[in-house]
């Protein structure tokens, strides 16, 4: 009803366009032509409607119109789901905009009609696996348009490659796109590559591979911009209608050249589309493509990266500072909240002894902090523990401050908490007593608590100790624990489900024995036959073993001891059963400064790989393994942190890991890794070289309980034995995490919570 309404105004400056197309495909698709033509005359219908339409997502997941990329990209922080069907094709799609200017994807693709044949699955069909990513290249103004280039299946077979620069402008309800694109998006082919007038190898591309699996995985860097380059892009209109959306596009693939023979038939390239959007965070599209197939997605997404912490009605409620003593008749008054002081003199005067385990016990549930001792000093307060609640650091300072100032009143001027991790000092971090009163009572802004907050390196000095919480050598609890493998040949997703129990025993703070038993409740590894060939040593494919030869198992045994070497030096040494595969000794040190934003560390480890049932035996292969990284961490507007890795690998293999990730000021972390070693891609395998992409999300953004839990979803398309590293429980870098100061005052407004 809307359309033919809406159908009788002006028609469409697109109208000559779309005729054209229409008269060379109109014996074929005289519906579609009729559709266009309607389409055409609606979009100039609503121009008074200036808004432009939001950007949403392609069947491919990415900012686009149906099959073809836009150059437009969401808010940075966004995490996108999006599945669609357009036979014989179901794809999965994960999107996260981890930059404003940066887009990445992966996904599984189901081929309906193509099995992966009897050498390996049988009857499963087959899945392909890629990593896709956009780069906005400068945004639109006044007379330029949006322009981005990006490449689809960079990381996988390559079957769907494909390089793109494409431009979006913007004409009020009306967003316009249009592109150029060599491989899978340009397979038409329409104009032979202008880059092969500077070189030859620019004008053909390699053909994919097509015969099996074990044939993939050879497209890499070499294949980038090469072949002809097809024509492709389209509108997005925004209706009268808010939370409805047209697409069309002009298809830049022909589907003749589809991987492993499976060409399809196209009866026209315009491609028509609709998109409801019942709110911000649900997209809901329906298409009809190619002139002849139906394509349907959905599209969930939110925005992790700018969350904000959800509400904790389960926390403990903030102290409320109150004047120690108040004035009653005459008289002094003792107005304390807790029990910690043990009573006043005569004369009135608070008495200087307290009950500190009391205190010890009101930090711990109040402010998260597991406090193994209290000093003091000229004037200062001293809590050496660690968070054991709070994600940020300065929340716990805060409460940490409220408890002291409620029972100690103003006999410090100064609190320092002392954060120590594996038995080691890392930071201590102190607030004025004056300043934090002054800020919670708002008297003060948070420009002066700023300044009146500092961040030192842990300092040996003499302090007067004050209460020293007693020895609790064991610590212990259960977890569950989940595993799963995605995309392969057995299944889509083989999966395990387990009980755990992990505990410790500590000698020292410092030194201390740990392990976890873990128990298996359910799992589908029954359908778990595929072992990947390799022509490396089994140092990770034979995992299949691994997962489906004892039920119970002891993925980690091991004795650690941990060391401050230095004012910015660490150390730690570690023996027994390692992980899950391999058993061994190592070490690791890691220099990390103070005020500043780089690390560099390194562990030596020599390893023995493990019996399949994970219990206490030993296989043949041991190998020496270990690594050189730098850490670093880029100072700008968006914060990204970055490591590079050289070093040896298990399975010999030399070569070097990159690692770059964003991190958000609520915890939420989007990156991505890639590992080159001198193992040939022949000998790799398929997907050439490690790499994969990853999201964490701290439970805390979503809980009704303050956490320092988070979930981390690692996508490595392929496991192969090529640049594969030790998985060690700990990491130097990770426990001197508080040292990042821009972290802590990214946060400092939550020292009022």
């Amino acid at each position: 009803m809307h359309i033919s309404t809406v159908s009788l105004q002006c028609s469409s400056p697109l109208s000559p366009f779309i005729d054209d197309l229409t008269l060379k495909y109109s014996k074929k698709s005289l519906p579609i032509a009729c559709t266009l033509t309607i389409l055409a005359m609606s979009m100039s219908a609503a121009l008074h409607a200036q808004q432009a339409p939001p950007p949403t997502a392609s069947e491919w997941g990415g900012i686009g119109l149906l099959q073809t990329p836009t150059a437009r990209m969401t808010e940075d922080g966004e995490i996108a789901f999006t599945a669609s069907h357009n036979s014989p094709y179901s794809r999965y799609n994960v999107t996260m905009q981890p930059l404003p200017w940066l887009e990445g994807s992966f996904r599984y693709i189901n081929v309906s009609n193509i099995r992966y044949g009897p050498g390996y699955a049988g009857d499963q069909n087959y899945k392909d696996k890629s990593i896709d990513f956009k780069v906005r290249l400068w945004r639109e103004s006044r007379w330029l348009p949006d322009l981005s280039v990006g490449v689809r299946d960079l990381g996988g077979t390559g079957f769907f490659s494909s390089e793109y620069l494409v431009a979006n402008k913007n004409f009020g309800p009306v967003d316009a796109s249009l592109g150029l694109a060599t491989g899978y998006i340009g397979n038409r082919g329409d104009f032979s590559n202008p880059l092969g007038l500077v070189d030859d190898r620019y004008k053909d591309r390699r053909p994919l591979a097509s015969g099996s699996v074990g044939g993939a995985g050879k497209f890499g860097i070499g294949n980038m911009f090469k072949g002809p380059v097809g024509i492709f892009g389209g509108v997005t209109w925004q209706t009268p209608i808010e939370s409805l959306l047209v697409k069309a596009e002009y298809d830049g693939n022909d589907y003749r050249r589809e991987p492993r023979r499976n060409n399809l038939e196209q009866r026209t390239p315009v491609n028509i589309g609709f998109v409801y959007l019942p709110n911000r965070n649900i997209e809901l599209t329906a298409a009809w493509e190619r002139g002849d197939a139906v394509m349907f997605s959905l599209t969930v997404r939110g925005n992790p990266g700018h969350a904000s912490q959800s509400p904790k009605p389960f926390d403990p409620k903030p102290i409320q500072i109150t004047p120690i003593y108040s004035q009653a008749g005459g008289g002094t008054v003792d107005t304390r909240i807790s029990p910690a002081t043990v009573g006043a003199n005569a004369s009135g005067e608070p008495d200087n002894d307290h009950d500190w385990g009391a205190i010890a016990s009101q930090l711990r549930g109040n402010a998260g902090l597991r406090v193994d001792s209290i000093s003091e000093r000229n004037g200062e307060l001293f809590i050496d523990g660690y968070q054991t609640r709070y994600p940020s650091a300065a929340k716990g300072l805060g409460r940490a401050g409220r408890i002291l100032s409620t029972t100690l009143g103003d006999q410090y001027d100064w609190y320092t908490v002392r954060s120590t991790r594996l038995g080691m000092p890392i930071v201590d971090m102190s607030v004025s007593r004056h300043a934090l009163e002054g800020y919670l009572d708002g008297t003060v802004t948070e420009d002066v608590l700023r300044r009146s907050t500092e961040l030192e390196v842990p300092a040996e000095v003499d302090r007067n100790e004050l209460y020293r919480a007693p020895a609790g050598p064991f610590g212990g609890g259960f977890s569950v624990g989940y595993r799963q493998n995605l995309g392969g040949p057995d299944g889509f997703i083989l999966y395990q489900v387990a009980a755990n129990y992990s505990a410790s025993y500590f000698f020292r703070p410092d030194v201390w024995l740990t392990g976890t038993t873990s128990v298996d409740l359910f799992n589908n590894y029954d359908k778990f036959k595929y072992n990947a060939p390799s022509r490396l040593p089994r140092v990770r494919t034979d995992l299949r073993r691994y997962m489906i030869d004892n039920d119970i198992t002891l993925p980690n045994l091991q004795l650690t001891a941990a060391r401050r070497l230095g004012r910015d030096t660490y150390g730690l040494a570690y023996a027994g059963y390692l992980e899950w595969m391999y058993a061994g000794v190592g070490g690791e040190l890691l220099y990390r400064p103070m005020d500043q934003p780089w690390a560099v560390g390194a562990n030596v480890n020599w390893v023995k790989q493990r019996d399949f049932d994970q219990h206490f035996g030993l296989r043949d292969y041991s190998i020496t393994t270990g690594h050189a990284t730098l850490y670093y961490t880029f100072d700008a507007r968006e914060r990204i942190v970055g490591s590079l890795s050289l070093g040896r690998y298990l399975a010999g293999d030399y070569g070097a890991t990159v690692n770059i990730a964003r991190a958000f000021d609520n915890g939420v972390t989007m990156g991505a890794y890639a590992t080159k070693t001198d193992v040939s891609a022949r000998d790799f395998g398929e997907g050439s070289f490690d790499k994969g992409i990853y999201f964490s999300i701290p439970f805390d953004i979503v809980l009704p309980r303050s956490t320092r839990g988070r979930g981390t979803i690692n996508w490595n398309p392929l496991i192969r034995d090529g640049g594969a590293m030790l998985s060690r429980k700990y990491s130097l870098y990770n426990a001197t995490g508080e040292r990042d100061e821009r972290y802590f005052y990214d946060n400092l407004e939550s020292i009022g919570d």
